[in-house]
């Protein structure tokens, strides 16, 4: 997996380094498959730590 794949979906790409990958996803279905796959996690973490069970499962 391409390291740029994981920072592209967690936003921490700069915006030299977001406008490159972004013209490297339109050629590589290899990248466009990961970022598929990846494109959900921040959400799910997201929902995860709103989650009333999330915190009652800590204590």
């Amino acid at each position: 997996m391409h390291e740029e794949v994981a920072a592209y979906v967690l936003g921490v790409l700069d915006e030299q380094d977001h406008e490159a990958f972004e013209r490297h996803l339109d050629g590589c279905p290899e990248c466009q498959a990961q970022l598929k796959e990846l494109g959900e996690v921040p959400v799910s973490l997201d929902g995860l730590k709103h989650s009333p069970t999330a915190s009652e499962d800590s204590h």
